[in-house]
């Protein structure tokens, strides 16, 4: 079986790989940059634009599994980009997909919903079995939000303390993709993902502290002052505020465990305090340590 995985070197799409390549499977990777991919050499790398479809038909080709990384690189042509994909899947006579989507589809978040809802019915209109993975917050988000001030304070900075979240592991998010691309007895069905612990923003500072096996200090800071932690961090203004705007709501609105991790993999999902074990050299004060990377941790 060869398995086309678009987005081979983002938060799922690398760990995906791996665990493809542990099942014995034949692996091809679309990507913008092959020589910058650093992926293992049984991959068979295509370069190509997912958004521009350039190198899609090529990466297509005899393809029985196809793991498609949807509306997030441009979600303003999503739609049609997605259309004209499913087209050459189908026509290259891929039997199976499994795209990224988005907790946001099972609850309805307005303005993030939409799109995503209208990508995943052109998938299920492509005529392939089709398998719709929609995990919640990332727990890699920590990396952008908190990740320089642990790394140089050993500080998590954060406004609202008391709001829950139940961040997952993308290692949980890549081997339920992995179980629907290589099992039977996915297709048709939507997978909402979700870490295995609900835990306000100061426990989950803890559970970042235990894994990594040093005391970190929690402190409450305002709105304005966390985006500014974050955009001095490198985070884009828009992807501040949608990050806050998730913590705002998550207070108000608390989300909840979900069980189709468990459902799928048959055990617990990985804990906040495993997925900070496993980012150690990520969250390192060491820059020669960072630099040898950690298990999970992928390229952007």
């Amino acid at each position: 079986m060869t398995i086309l995985v678009t987005g081979a070197t983002g938060t799922t799409g690398r760990v995906l790989i791996d665990r493809l390549l542990g099942a014995g499977q034949r692996v091809r990777a679309l990507t913008r940059n092959p020589n910058d991919a650093r992926l293992p050499a049984a991959v068979e790398v295509v370069a190509g634009n997912l958004t521009e479809l350039s190198g899609a038909e090529a990466a297509l080709d005899g393809v029985d599994g196809v793991y498609y990384l949807s509306g997030v690189l441009d979600p303003e042509h999503a739609v049609p980009q997605a259309r004209a994909f499913m087209e050459l899947a189908a026509a290259a006579g891929a039997r199976r997909i499994v795209d990224l989507s988005g907790l946001a589809v099972t609850v309805r978040r307005p303005g993030s919903h939409e799109m995503l809802r209208a990508v995943e019915e052109v998938v299920e209109a492509s005529g392939l079995e089709w398998t719709h993975v929609r995990p919640g917050e990332f727990a890699m988000n920590k990396l952008d939000m908190w990740g320089a001030s642990i790394r140089t304070e050993n500080t998590v900075r954060n406004a609202f303390p008391a709001a829950l979240g139940v961040p997952v592991h993308e290692a949980d998010i890549a081997e339920v993709a992995a179980a629907a691309l290589l099992e039977d007895g996915h297709a048709g069905h939507a997978y909402s993902l979700s870490g295995p612990q609900r835990l306000t923003q100061r426990e989950q500072a803890a559970a970042v502290a235990q894994g990594l096996g040093r005391p970190l200090r929690f402190e409450q800071v305002t709105y304005g002052q966390a985006r500014a932690a974050y955009i001095t961090a490198g985070m884009p203004w828009d992807i501040a505020e949608y990050l806050l705007g998730y913590q705002a709501e998550y207070a108000e609105e608390p989300p909840e465990v979900r069980p189709d991790v468990e459902r799928v993999l048959g055990r617990q999902g990985r804990t906040l305090a495993q997925w900070a074990t496993d980012h150690a050299s990520d969250l390192s004060e060491d820059p020669a340590r960072r630099a040898q990377g950690s298990i999970g941790t992928v390229a952007g």
